[in-house]
């Protein structure tokens, strides 16, 4: 006999729900059409320009900027959460073995994990706000310590211990390199995290909440954004974008190298949105930082950038295709000397505050996200065959 469901109870939504409401947020927006996003009620780029990181991240998590004397606060009480237990230090020459060459985000999961495990991470259905935000902020200031020291394990290198005297974006690059960076270095990265914190609903932030939607624990919530992330059609695309740099090599080889692309369909990495219709906000301001810095690098990145755009606008008229935040951020981090397998990583150290900041908006929801699919297979329910 043949079961079927009403279709009252289904609605259709285009694939990929892109532009499907699921919610609403305090957190940010962003507004494609117009070029623009934001945290709260700031312009994200002008908080990136204006302020540091840690400011910004207390904007996420208590809905306003810090005054001088919060602001120094919040920073103490990040920083002195960066140093990992014992039992996560410990385990971390397995788990970049392990990795292997997938990298530090791959076993960054792993050691989410066991963080989770490790601090007694409990379900957030469990817990009050006020233990969700401390799980939230013991998390997000082990990413960056997790990060670089399963890099540096993976290369044979012993980790670098956080210091509390720098800033996030130093203190990231330290642990990173064992040198106190360059100021305009750590200025330069502190300035892309702001501008990555957060996003909009896509994919690593809806799997997040999903997962909040739950009840489970915030390594969890995590661990699934990191996975989500993971992909390339998400997080993976600023050391391609300086792949493509490199395959094209020299200015003379920018058009034919681009057209043959485009004309066979292929994608150019760091160009396009699945939201801006206009230029990327993220994009102009990280070009304004590379041209500070200045160099051929910078140089050709722009002459490609030009070509680029004009040959997609001859060859795919109607459609506004710009430089992405992944194309111009891979040239301003190389140029903070940060290697290309961490570029993605670095993106994870900062959105990994977004991430929490819905992570605990979602916990204070009572309803679990729970969609619907329609079945489209062979009609149900068809006589068991007997085994042979």
């Amino acid at each position: 006999m043949s079961v079927k469901r009403s279709a009252a109870t289904l609605v259709d939504v285009p694939r990929g729900l892109a532009g499907v409401v699921v919610t609403d947020t305090e957190i940010g927006d962003v507004r494609g059409l117009e070029g623009f996003y934001h945290y709260r009620q700031y312009s994200a780029v002008d908080l990136a320009r204006t302020r540091g990181f840690e400011d910004v991240w207390h904007l996420l998590l208590h809905g306003e900027l810090p005054d001088a004397a919060r602001s120094a606060a919040f920073a103490e009480e990040t920083a002195a959460l960066r140093r990992l237990p014992d039992e996560v230090r410990a385990a971390l020459p397995a788990i970049a073995a392990a990795s292997g060459r997938s990298g530090p985000l791959a076993g960054m999961r792993t050691a989410l994990s066991l963080l989770g495990a490790a601090k007694g991470f409990r379900p957030l259905y469990d817990i009050d706000a006020d233990r969700r935000r401390q799980d939230s902020l013991v998390a997000a200031a082990a990413v960056p310590t997790l990060l670089t020291a399963l890099h540096r394990l993976g290369r044979g290198l012993d980790p670098v211990e956080p210091r509390t005297d720098l800033s996030g974006a130093a203190n990231f690059l330290y642990m990173l390199t064992g040198s106190e960076p360059d100021p305009r270095h750590a200025r330069a990265v502190e300035q892309y995290l702001i501008s990555t914190i957060d996003h909009g609903f896509n994919a690593s932030t809806f799997t997040a909440r999903v997962i909040a939607s739950t009840g489970a624990d915030v390594a969890a919530c995590l661990v699934g954004a990191v996975g989500a992330l993971s992909g390339p059609l998400h997080g993976g695309a600023p050391s391609r974008a300086l792949d493509t740099l490199d395959a094209i090599g020299t200015p003379d080889r920018i058009d034919p190298w681009i057209r043959q692309r485009v004309l066979a369909g292929e994608r150019i990495m760091g160009f396009g949105h699945a939201v801006y219709r206009t230029e990327d906000p993220r994009s102009r301001m990280l070009r304004d930082i590379a041209r500070s810095f200045g160099g051929p690098r910078v140089e050709f990145a722009v002459e490609v950038e030009r070509h680029v755009e004009a040959i997609l606008a001859e060859l795919k008229p109607g459609r506004e295709l710009h430089t992405n935040v992944e194309f111009y951020a891979g040239v301003v981090m190389e140029l903070c000397g940060l290697p290309r397998e961490m570029f993605t990583p670095t993106f994870a150290a900062a959105r990994v505050v977004g991430w929490s900041a819905n992570i605990l908006e979602q916990a204070a929801e009572s309803k679990i996200i729970r969609p619907a699919a329609r079945y489209v297979g062979p009609d149900p329910a068809v006589a068991v065959p007997p085994a042979r």
